[in-house]
Order: C-alpha cells, then sequence, then structure tokens
C-alpha cells in the first residue's frame, strides 16, 4: 500500500488518571504468591512494566475516544464540520450494538455529513483505521477522517485478580492470565487529511505492508465475563514465537515495499507488549534497540491505543523529530501484523 497524498494533520493522546504499579498487583496477590512461593518483583523484572493506567470504573470507550479526539480536533485547528469519516478502532467498545463511533460522533458534536464506523482488530485496529482512512483520501473519495480509540483494561485486570485468588491454580495452570497483569488504558486520535489541507510540519504516510496468520488466532482469546468483567487467555510464549516469526515476514516485505532498511530508518515504534517482546521483535528484525522508543515501562500493554500513543508521546518528548523515516510495528493477536512507514 503506498500513499503519496494523506498526511497526519494532528495527533493527541489522552493519560488515565488512576496509577497502578506492578508491585501494586503482586500486593493484591500476595495469598497467590505465598501459597506458590513466587518471588516478589517477577512481574516488573519479566516484563519490564512499572506501572500502567486506568480510568475510573464505569468510564466508557467512547468517553476516552471523544477526549482523544476533542483534543487532536483542537490541535489541527480547523472545522470539524469538514471531518467527513470517524472510525472508532477499540478492542473496548460500550456495546455490541450500536456503533462505539456513534456515541463518539454524539460527543463531538459532528455533523450529519461525517459517516461512522467501528473497526476492530485487536491491538492493531488503530493502524487498521488509519490505512483505512488513507486509502479513502488517496483515491479521492474524502478529504479529511477522525481516527480515534479508547482502551480500558481495568475490568480485566480487576476479574483476573479474583480468579487467580480465588482458583486453585499452579504454577504451569496460571500461566494463561500472565498476560492480563501488563494490560492498561489510554486514548488516542489522528486527524488525516490530503497533504495539501494539512500543515507543512505534518508527517507524511508513506507505505504499510500487512500479513497475516490465522492458524494463531486461538494463542488470544478474550471475552465478556459478566456484568463489567471481561476475560482473556494467553498463551504467551507461543504468542510471542508466531507474532516474532510473522512480523520478520512482514518486515522483508516492509523493507522491499518502501526501500529502507534498519539502517536508513530513524526511529522504529512498536506494539507496547513489553520487555521480551521488545526485545524478540527488534533481535528477529536486526533493528538496534537505540532506535527503538518505548512506553510500556509507564503505560504498559494499552491495546489499540499503545502504538500511536506511543508516537505521539515521542513527538512530545523530542524522540521523532522533523524529518526522520519512522516505521510503526502494529502487531494484533489473531495474528495480524501491520508496519506503516511515516515521514514526520
Amino acid at each position: 500500500m503506498r500513499f503519496e497524498n494523506v498526511a497526519i494533520a494532528s495527533l493527541a493522546y489522552v493519560e488515565p488518571p488512576e496509577v497502578v504499579s506492578s508491585e501494586d498487583i503482586e500486593e493484591q496477590l500476595s495469598p497467590l504468591y505465598k501459597r506458590l512461593k513466587l518471588p516478589s518483583g517477577r512481574l516488573e523484572l519479566m516484563t519490564g512494566i512499572r506501572e500502567r493506567r486506568f480510568w475510573p470504573s464505569g468510564t466508557l470507550a467512547s468517553t476516552i475516544s471523544a477526549q482523544a479526539g476533542k483534543k487532536a480536533l483542537q490541535g489541527w485547528g480547523d472545522s470539524p464540520e469538514c471531518i467527513e469519516l470517524l472510525i472508532h478502532c477499540g478492542v473496548c467498545r460500550d456495546r455490541m450494538e450500536p456503533s462505539t463511533a456513534s456515541y463518539v460522533h454524539g460527543a463531538l458534536g459532528l455533523p450529519a455529513t461525517t459517516q461512522f464506523f467501528d473497526i476492530s482488530n485487536a491491538c492493531l485496529g488503530f493502524l487498521n483505521g488509519m490505512i483505512t482512512a488513507a486509502g479513502l483520501i488517496e483515491c479521492g473519495q474524502i478529504e479529511r477522517a477522525l481516527v480515534v480509540t479508547g482502551e480500558n483494561g481495568k475490568p480485566l485486570l480487576e476479574h483476573t485478580i479474583s480468579q487467580l485468588l480465588n482458583s486453585d491454580l499452579t504454577r504451569k495452570t496460571i500461566k494463561p492470565f500472565f498476560a492480563n497483569l501488563t494490560i492498561g488504558a489510554g486514548g488516542v486520535a489522528a486527524v488525516l487529511t490530503r497533504k495539501d489541507l494539512a500543515p507543512s510540519t505534518a508527517a507524511r504516510m508513506r507505505f504499510a505492508v500487512s500479513r497475516s496468520d490465522s492458524s494463531a488466532n486461538k494463542l488470544c482469546e478474550g471475552n465478556a465475563a459478566g456484568g463489567d468483567g471481561l476475560e482473556m487467555l494467553t498463551d504467551s510464549e507461543a504468542l510471542l514465537e508466531a507474532g516474532v516469526a510473522l512480523a520478520k515476514t512482514c518486515w522483508s516485505a516492509f523493507c522491499h515495499e518502501s526501500g529502507w532498511s534498519a539502517e536508513s530508518l530513524d526511529r522504529i515504534i512498536c506494539h507496547q507488549v513489553g520487555r521480551q517482546h521488545q526485545r524478540a521483535l527488534l533481535e528477529a528484525i536486526g533493528v538496534p534497540v537505540e532506535k527503538d522508543y518505548s512506553t510500556y515501562p509507564r503505560f504498559g500493554n494499552a491495546g489499540s491505543v499503545s502504538c500511536p500513543m506511543t508516537l505521539a508521546h515521542g513527538i512530545e518528548n523530542g524522540a521523532v523529530i522533523p524529518g526522520d523515516k519512522v516505521a510503526l510495528l502494529g502487531i494484533g493477536s489473531g495474528l495480524s501484523t501491520l508496519m506503516l512507514a511515516l515521514e514526520c
């Protein structure tokens, strides 16, 4: 997928107010740790995640997405009346029907001329939303789009802790629950426009490559758990192996398609799973760790928010600067990966 005419006119994120450290989680799980003789500090040691952030209980995905969307629209500076497409891309949704995008549309006061719908693809959803909107801009169907997502992993964490404390689990049988303890939250939004409608400093979308491996679609499965609860079971080791193998294949195609390489790009931003995933992925594709920018120590794995929020965070903190060639590497359970080339 090549893009010659699409720019990111505005990119913004919102940060949840509640901070939960890995130490806090281990303290809640202390009966389990004592029973299984697990050493304290292992959660941060194994993942590199120091803390994660959550929204208050009951916060809806649309509320988070609307906050991020409002911030992105303010950063854009043009009239929201011009937005022709709104896409909500989260794992979290307000309900099965109607689309979460419909609530975001109402909260932002977007016009009746704005088409809206949801795209959901695990942690890859936001990047899928970006290339969907970019494709419509590139072919001239629309000129401006707003892509949003809002995630809150608090119900998943709370339900997981309850399961771990009320189950007769062993060191082996707790493994499928471990990934849930890395989950965080956040919100992010991007205004995509035709390049001549964007500020001259806006990042340009250039290339995107995707690869899929649906044989791995049972390695991470989640569902509602009744009430506000969520549950998820993950074969973390197998998912890591399959994800890195797929990413390596996709990276080769990405380099061929874009003409970029590990040497020529300035910055790489991956989906924020944790330290083990970061190291395995960078090693597999041959990118020096110095070129990676990560936020997982502070935010954990915030689902579809993670990769674009890390980009926004990097721009805000000067880790990504004008003129940089940046590769966004997204991976979502299912299993799929998407790599997007940006010129900032």
